[in-house]
């Protein structure tokens, strides 16, 4: 696929490590000129600099996805810098505590549920406002193998990923004859920043995570943006509505 993204543009939440840094890099491997954005500044140049050191285009907006006026104003930077907007990957997101459901403490629901769930909407909400106008595009979410199944001590991830599904096959149906495709992805156990935190506070849980794919290892960033970067591609262009599975068989059990 290795320049088939020439002079489209994509956009990329969560871009300053992980899943979304990897999904940056490669759609700039594509040739696409690559919109990052994150609340991390800092990291967000430094992917932005890998972008142009292997020779693609890439600005770097700071935006917060659970603040409406932020992502209006990043899709606004986006437009304004490229002239277009053809592909979007909804990405940021946190993992909240991990705690029973009863002791779940409302303010990290609210936390988890606004940029995990809100936050997707609100940049689907401002980016099919353009690609409308602009006759096009697609969209990928990025919700897990959780919001496929249940995962205990998890609740408002859970729900949060669930709701990112349901949110990506109800755009799919609304916008299918609109030449706008909307899919998901749902990485299994992948080692990001936000699986390393995790397993910084239990070490002894890696050989778990390990175990529950039938391929007996953690994903890494690259596999998950890889499909993210073929869903958005003509490749999938008879692909829409799908919450794809990225996660070593976690799932086919």
């Amino acid at each position: 696929m290795t320049g088939s993204m020439q002079g489209k543009v994509a956009l990329v939440t969560g871009a300053s490590s992980g899943i979304g840094r990897a999904t940056a890099l490669i759609f700039g491997r594509e040739g696409a000129k690559v919109v990052v954005s994150d609340v991390n500044g800092e990291a967000g140049e430094e992917t932005v600099s890998i972008i142009k050191e292997a020779g693609g285009a890439a600005i770097f907006v700071r935006a917060d996805v659970s603040r409406a006026g932020e992502v209006e104003e990043l899709i606004n930077k986006a437009v304004a810098a490229y002239g277009r907007l053809d592909y979007t990957h909804n990405n940021a997101g946190i993992e909240g505590p991990s705690v029973p459901t009863h002791e779940y403490p409302e303010e990290e629901w609210d936390r988890v549920v606004s940029i995990n769930l809100k936050g997707v909407w609100l940049c689907m909400k401002y980016e099919i406002r353009h690609m409308l106008k602009q006759g096009g595009g697609a969209i990928v979410n990025t919700s897990s193998a959780a919001g496929l199944t249940g995962v205990k001590g998890a609740a408002a991830y859970v729900a949060a990923k669930h709701g990112v599904v349901g949110l990506t096959k109800t755009a799919a149906l609304e916008y299918a004859q609109s030449g706008l495709r909307v899919n998901a992805v749902c990485p299994g156990n992948t080692r990001t920043p936000l699986v390393e935190r995790i397993l910084a506070q239990h070490p002894k849980r890696e050989a778990h995570l390990i175990e529950m794919a039938p391929v007996r290892r953690l994903g890494t960033p690259e596999e998950i943006a890889e499909a993210v970067v073929w869903l958005c591609s003509d490749a999938a262009s008879f692909v829409t509505g799908v919450a794809m599975p990225v996660d070593g068989g976690w799932l086919a059990r």
